[in-house]
């Protein structure tokens, strides 16, 4: 199956407004319907924080405006939701729409409707042209971005200044950094999270900075390639052997414990994103970002994009309720209310006007930094059905390309092994 490169270079983006359904594509005869049902991430963490509060009030002004159509929200949590839809659409009952970290796998079931379906032209052409790239299969938009975020590498001022450290441009910068935060005393010098929460996020990032990555240039798996293997073995010989990133083993740190200390502000650099800036600065910690430092092979004059993340809207056919869907996704993603549901989260809109206007008052200096990088972001081929199992297998093998009995050509070898059979069964 071939999967598509999602954003290697900065894109254009039309500027277009989200607007009434009234045609091209978008239905018209939204009326009295009874109940959708929508089954949605939690993305709070405690009940102060939890979706809920948002939902019933956009469910509300959405019923208010539509007294026809009430709406159904059903939360879950991350680690239960793609197994609980799974569950719902082979059971026959599938929700009318979803909001969770995939979509690839029900649009290639033929159990999608796509955005030309549901959305005018003018809010299709709305969204950022990585995210809707990512949310495409084949030259068909399927999965609506949400809300998304990039990444970028953060590095603690005060220690960096205590080092005498300057922000890293290239590889050799890191490590030069790295050294004098460890000989200041510094826990994690630069952490790195290869454990099986996130670790396809982390191995991504240090791929693409070397020229490599997920895919090649025809759009093709090439997880074994060249530039990835010298990426590990330059990890593991310049990073974690010479004990550069901190006294837990990469393979065992995850992303939330490397987050925690970072917040703690026990380590010099990691990579991250916006709502980890807001939560350093609500605790005095100075953060400087740069893109990821490039390899000395590339050198400091090469620009590899940056790692993006979205969550994708799908919206499912078998409950034929094609009007009231396409009402009520042209009401959430009015910029006010897209805007609003970003803002809790520190995380980016996935519209152009939403980021632009001054629905959600603009965004601020620090998260528009990402959103800069989010523009030329390359994401991961989530439009691909093999993709949850490919990143699987990421999350749980590559931390063994750094271990110090590791081979990272063996290691990227068997997960490459994976990937093609995977890819041999959608």
């Amino acid at each position: 199956m071939r999967r598509r490169i999602f954003g290697a270079a900065a894109t254009t983006v039309a500027l277009g407004l989200l607007t009434p359904l009234a045609g091209c594509g978008a239905p018209d005869d939204a009326g009295d319907s009874g109940t959708l049902r929508l089954v949605a991430a939690e993305y709070g963490a405690t009940p102060a924080t939890s979706s809920k509060a948002y939902w019933d009030k956009v469910t509300a002004d959405f019923t208010k405006a539509h007294p026809g159509i009430t709406v159904e929200v059903q939360l879950l949590p991350w680690t239960d939701i793609d197994r609980e839809v799974s569950r719902m659409v082979s059971a026959g009952k599938a929700p009318d729409l979803a909001l969770m970290g995939a979509y690839s796998d029900y649009a290639a079931q033929g159990k999608l409707y796509s955005a030309d379906e549901l959305l005018s032209v003018t809010a299709e052409a709305n969204f950022l042209q990585p995210l809707a790239e990512a949310g495409s299969v084949g030259n068909t938009l399927y999965g609506l971005p949400f809300v998304a975020s990039s990444r970028l590498l953060f590095y603690n001022e005060a220690l960096f200044t205590k080092a005498g450290a300057t922000a890293p441009k290239t590889w050799s910068d890191l490590k030069s950094a790295a050294k004098a935060l460890k000989e200041k005393g510094v826990k994690y010098p630069y952490a790195m999270p290869l454990g099986p929460e996130e670790a396809h996020a982390e191995a991504m990032i240090w791929e693409l900075s070397n020229g490599g990555g997920y895919a090649d240039s025809s759009g093709n798996y090439s997880l074994a390639s060249d530039q990835n293997i010298d990426t590990w073995r330059w990890v593991k010989d310049n990073l974690v052997t010479p004990g550069l990133v901190g006294p837990t083993p990469p393979g065992r740190l995850n992303r939330a414990d490397a987050f925690s200390a970072f917040l703690r502000g026990e380590v010099g650099m990691l990579n991250g994103y916006p709502s980890l800036a807001h939560e350093a600065a609500a605790k005095g910690i100075g953060v400087g970002t740069v893109p990821m430092p490039v390899s000395d092979t590339l050198g400091s004059g090469e620009t590899p994009p940056a790692v993006g993340v979205a969550d994708w809207m799908m919206a499912f056919k078998q409950n034929g309720r094609r009007a009231e869907i396409g009402a009520f996704l042209d009401f959430v993603y009015q910029d006010a209310n897209l805007s609003d549901f970003a803002d809790r989260y520190h995380l980016l809109p996935s519209t152009v006007s939403a980021s632009r206007t001054a629905a959600g008052d603009g965004l601020g200096k620090n998260d528009q930094q990402f959103l800069t990088a989010l523009r030329g972001a390359q994401l991961y081929p989530v439009n691909d059905p093999s993709w949850v199992t490919v990143s699987d297998t990421i999350k749980r093998n590559i931390g063994r390309a750094v271990e110090p009995s590791g081979d990272p050509k063996a290691v990227l070898e068997d997960i490459a092994a994976t990937a093609g059979e995977a890819a041999k069964k959608r």
